[in-house]
């Protein structure tokens, strides 16, 4: 093996655990905010819909 890539090879390996818990950390972190901006719409969504359901009885209230 050529003393140049195998000086980088053993700078790059000893350090490859701390790229993969860095790229699992920014993975989990990802999953975690979908998961709440999911939770957000679904609360929204029933809020509407209660909404919409209220609006609809004061219509049928009023005529």
């Amino acid at each position: 093996m050529n003393p140049i890539l195998a000086d980088i090879y053993s700078t790059v390996i000893p350090s490859a655990p701390y790229l993969i818990a860095a790229y699992a950390l920014i993975w989990v972190a990802l999953l975690v905010y979908v998961a709440f901006v999911v939770k957000g719409i679904k609360k929204t969504e029933r809020q509407m819909a209660a909404l919409e359901a209220a609006i609809e009885r004061d219509n049928r209230a009023t005529d």
